[in-house]
């Protein structure tokens, strides 16, 4: 894998240090970089020691008598011995890894070794605009031979990306080769090793004029420009100058326009294997070319020509072009007995804007690319495999129960993350208080929680302040509560249009009986209001329509909750209508369709070993997170409850008692200090809540996604943990993208169920998110081969 480093020295200098020092990490995986910071200590003897190695250096191309591409003069030349050159060197390398492996430095170095591998393809760029600071050999820092595939370049500060224009592909690298003045020197071989590629086309301008170079550049596409001859860099070290021929020199600033002409149609390298180019790197960075490679120092012909060759032969061979130089560079190292410090000399300079080109690139070969497809797409299969043997693991074990209780669990958790609602305006719950069952009662066969007599003088009291509708929440299944019914007080309140009674369906595995509604009182005025309690115990869903068994005693297909919400939503001038699968209301703004949980397979609920009954048309139930307003029946009949408080609103009478042991559990109910259970009257007033609500106010009705939906979502979180992961290279960055997936996917779903409504499959999706990662997590200690892969 490619790896991208740069390392910026700002503000500061040898002699006072560094006091900020920054890092930036790229990979291929991340749009944005990571950034470290650090400090460099002052190290004014490394400005001294280079300062008499150069000296040093240069007095042995004199006394040695070697042919450089350069113009030394005699009063730069003293007497040197090899021996005394080589202990220059080795102080040199000492200070130079003394200072970049200071204590202050540390805090980069160790972070950077944590995302790098061994056998990264790694650029390391300085940013710099100290002259000096350019000329260091930083490739004998120790950090570089702990990554063999390495290699340094140089940056200015300043830099943009160039602006090239398409360009069709020629199958051929074109080269501008120019050669110029060459007294005293050979660069004939360098013309050899030129011509000497099989895929380029160079052109060779021998010792040309400045017009000519100036032409050439701005009539034809080049990818690579190439200079041998003489060079050299002022002293100030800003500009560099190349020799034409024996009468003529150039500076790149003098062929500034034409060179830009080149860079915009395509020029992707220059190369200067010529003395002393530094200078000349400066001002071609200032044009913003990709790429350059020059000579530190004055170069030895044979140098030259030894490392054009090997690079020529490893970067057209296909070799990443950091892994040719360096390579190139390094086998200079063998002729160091001859020529000292050759394998100091190549440099690249680099604009961080731009990746290195490749030869196959530069010659706009179709098939140069086939590998590195070949790779992409054994890689996507990888991803493809691993994430659907996960995902339809996953699915497997969710379709039989697997997941559900933590799933039910899960989406307690959500529910109760929600911020504290505002109350319902539209309900009153008259409860029937332990007290009203003491002070109210009255001696009657069998159990009651409040007498026909005071239940009648409730209803009374409560039409007078004229309720929208009143729902009784009371069972009367006493023996011969039906026959004096008709004779009580309580027929004629029971008989009012508003009023809707309820009964008991006959359920021939849980209830053989059922019970009766109050005779007298017509099925539209009846309602269900049966529990269904999940496997734990909860109520999170209600039933709004159900058939009820052809014996039942409670004919009525209409919950208590759907009947009160609809007469209320009627006198809005809202009506709906039933279709197989849902109940929807038609309001001016539009239609609110709840939507039936479908039978076996409904997010959760699926219909496995120890499956779910979705009979009838059931939803989830949105619990409101507030309380709502309660009264009790003695407040009604002593006259505290005022009219206000009735007129228009949808009346709840019914036991809250716990002797009576009508509660339940909730979502709520574990939060709860001690735990409490929600008795069954405040569960409907919250299921009638919900769908007033849900139309009124578009207050969210929960929903899953259909089964199809489900499969999609967690594959789809299978696939993309997969492609993410399966780029990361390192064993801690991929354990923590697993994580930081896992963690993101909680909070959307989480997100979506308190702001949408829609329920998605959170808990499958979390562990095949783990899983998924874990495998390719597996893969990377398993076969340590794909680390090689880049």
């Amino acid at each position: 894998m490619n790896k991208l480093v740069v390392f910026s020295l700002l503000a500061g200098d040898l002699q006072q240090g560094f006091p900020v020092v920054t890092a930036q990490f790229w990979d291929s995986q991340r749009q944005y970089p990571m950034k470290f910071t650090g400090s460099l200590p002052a190290a004014p003897e490394l400005s001294e020691l280079y300062h008499r190695w150069q000296l040093l250096y240069a007095a042995l191309h004199q006394r040695l008598g070697w042919r450089v591409r350069i113009k030394i003069h005699s009063q730069d030349v003293t007497n040197i011995s090899v021996s005394e050159f080589g202990e220059v060197c080795q102080q040199l390398q000492h200070y130079i890894n003394k200072w970049l492996n200071s204590e202050a430095f540390q805090n980069i170095v160790q972070q950077l070794r944590t995302l790098l591998n061994k056998d990264d393809a790694i650029r390391v760029i300085f940013e710099t605009n100290i002259p000096l600071l350019q000329r260091l050999p930083w490739h004998l820092w120790n950090f570089f031979d702990d990554y063999r595939q390495a290699e340094v370049a140089l940056s200015s500060h300043e830099y943009e990306p160039p602006r090239n224009q398409p360009r069709k592909p020629t199958g051929k690298v074109k080269i501008l080769a120019i050669l110029g003045d060459s007294q005293g020197i050979d660069i004939e071989k360098d013309r050899t090793l030129l011509q000497g590629l099989k895929s380029a086309e160079t052109e060779f301008l021998v010792e040309p004029t400045r017009r000519e170079v100036d032409r050439y550049l701005w009539n034809h596409d080049w990818d690579i420009l190439f200079f041998a001859g003489h060079s050299s860099s002022h002293a100030d070290e800003d500009t560099g100058k190349i020799y034409l021929n024996q009468t003529e020199s150039l500076t790149i600033p003098q062929l500034k326009n034409a060179l830009q002409n080149a860079i915009a149609r395509g020029l992707k390298l220059a190369i200067f294997n010529s003395c002393d180019g530094i200078g000349l790197a400066r001002d071609l960075a200032d044009l913003n070319i990709p790429q350059i490679i020059v000579m530190r120092e004055p170069v030895p012909d044979l140098v030259a020509q030894e490392f054009l060759k090997n690079f020529l032969v490893a970067f057209a061979g296909g070799k990443f072009f950091y892994t040719a130089v360096r390579e190139a560079r390094e086998r200079l190292q063998g002729w160091e007995n001859d020529f000292p410090c050759a394998s100091w000399l190549p440099v690249i300079c680099q604009n961080p804007t731009t990746l290195p080109t490749t030869w196959a690139e530069l010659r706009g070969d179709s098939h140069a690319s086939v590998h590195s497809i070949y790779s992409v797409r054994k890689s996507i299969a990888t991803v493809l495999l691993s994430s659907t043997i996960v995902a339809a693991s996953i699915i497997g074990v969710r379709f039989l129960g697997g997941f559900q209780t933590q799933e039910l669990q899960a989406f307690d958790s959500i529910m109760r993350l929600r911020p504290q609602e505002e109350q319902d305006p539209r309900l009153l719950v008259v409860e029937v208080s332990e007290q009203d069952i003491q002070n109210l009662s009255e001696l009657t066969r069998g159990p009651k929680s409040i007498s026909d007599r005071k239940l009648a003088q409730l209803l009374e009291k409560l039409q007078k302040y004229q309720p929208r509708v009143i729902g009784i929440d009371i069972y009367r299944d006493i023996p011969d509560f039906h026959e004096k019914l008709q004779k009580s007080p309580l027929s004629a309140q029971l008989n009012q249009e508003n009023v809707i009674a309820v009964c008991k369906g006959k359920d021939s595995e849980h209830d053989p009986q059922g019970i009766k509604p109050p005779v007298g009182i017509p099925i539209e005025r009846q309602g269900f209001t049966d529990a269904i309690r999940d496997p734990d115990g909860v109520i999170r869903r209600q039933i709004l329509i159900m058939k009820q068994e052809s014996a039942s005693v409670c004919a009525t297909p209409f919950s208590l909750n759907l009947q009160l919400a609809a007469r209320y939503l009627f006198s809005e001038d809202i009506p709906y209508e039933l279709t197989d699968n849902a109940v929807i209301f038609h309001s001016r703004n539009g239609e609110k369709k709840f939507q039936r949980l479908a039978a076996g397979l409904s997010g959760a609920y699926q219909q496995g070993v120890g499956g779910v009954d979705l009979g009838g048309i059931q939803i989830l139930t949105n619990y409101r997170q507030a309380k709502f307003e309660q009264v009790s029946v003695q407040d009604v009949l002593s006259g505290i409850v005022k009219s206000d408080a009735v007129k228009g609103k949808v009346i709840l009478i019914g036991v809250t008692a716990q002797s009576f042991r009508d509660s339940f559990p909730t979502p709520y109910s574990v939060v709860q200090k001690p735990y409490q259970e929600t008795p069954g009257l405040l569960i409907q007033a919250h299921m009638t809540s919900q769908i007033i609500s849900a139309v009124l106010d578009r207050r969210p009705i929960i929903w899953v996604l259909p089964y199809w939906g489900d499969i999609l979502w967690i594959w789809g979180a299978c696939l993309v943990t997969g492609a993410i992961v399966w780029r990361m290279r390192s064993l801690l960055l991929k354990i923590g993208t697993t994580v930081t997936i896992a963690v993101v996917l909680y909070g959307v779903c989480t997100t979506m169920l308190l702001t949408q409504g829609v329920w998605l499959p959170l808990i499958p999706s979390i562990v095949a998110v783990i899983f998924n990662g874990g495998t390719l997590v597996f893969k990377l200690l398993a076969i340590p081969s794909l680390k090689k892969e880049s």
